[in-house]
């Protein structure tokens, strides 16, 4: 056995072991190679910086599924990232075909006619203020400063996953809470 192979090996031990520096070894050896599987595959790279970082918190969470008699290190981060990339596929297709239901109901442009209410705008303001701290942030930057879930993230310093977790949870939260409080208004 060479001497890379033999530190690729106690690397590996100690990654299993839950060494974190080998977590940071093995993601300053890898870390590029699953991030260009996943730019070339998604085509953007937020979402291939927030599949990176899914395989790596995978990876490390579930390190003790790692043999490294079956497969070598490099090669099961590779499975994770092929997974994770398949999981963003999955969740784009799902997004495409809720948008393509939404168009085909022709609610959109009754959505886009109508003018800003300001008694809305002040219970949609309401509503966020009652989000978790991070949430709020995140709510208050995408619907009154109209920022990008990217731009969000750099100014928050959070990654790009987290973002788009957090607008997607708070949204579901608004919409109960906003048809609750719409049925309410309704005569």
């Amino acid at each position: 056995m060479s001497d890379d192979d033999a530190d690729e090996r106690a690397v590996e031990a100690a990654f299993r072991a839950g060494d974190e520096q080998a977590l940071a070894a093995v993601y300053a050896r890898w870390s590029s190679l699953v991030y260009t599987l996943a730019v070339r595959s998604l085509g953007d790279v937020g979402d291939a910086e927030d599949v990176t970082q899914k395989t790596f918190v995978a990876a490390w969470t579930g390190r003790a599924g790692f043999d490294p008699d079956r497969a070598r290190i490099s090669a099961w981060l590779v499975g994770i990232a092929k997974n994770k990339i398949a999981d963003t596929h999955d969740a784009r297709a799902k997004i495409r075909r809720l948008q393509e239901q939404l168009a085909a109901t022709g609610r959109t442009e009754e959505y886009a006619e109508e003018p800003v209410d300001l008694a809305d705008s002040l219970l949609l303001a309401d509503e966020i203020s009652r989000l978790e701290p991070d949430a709020q942030k995140v709510m208050h930057l995408a619907f009154f400063d109209d920022l990008t879930h990217a731009e969000i993230a750099t100014r928050l310093g959070m990654p790009l996953g987290t973002v788009k977790s957090h607008i997607r949870r708070s949204l579901q939260r608004l919409r109960s809470r906003l048809e609750v409080t719409d049925a309410a208004r309704r005569p």
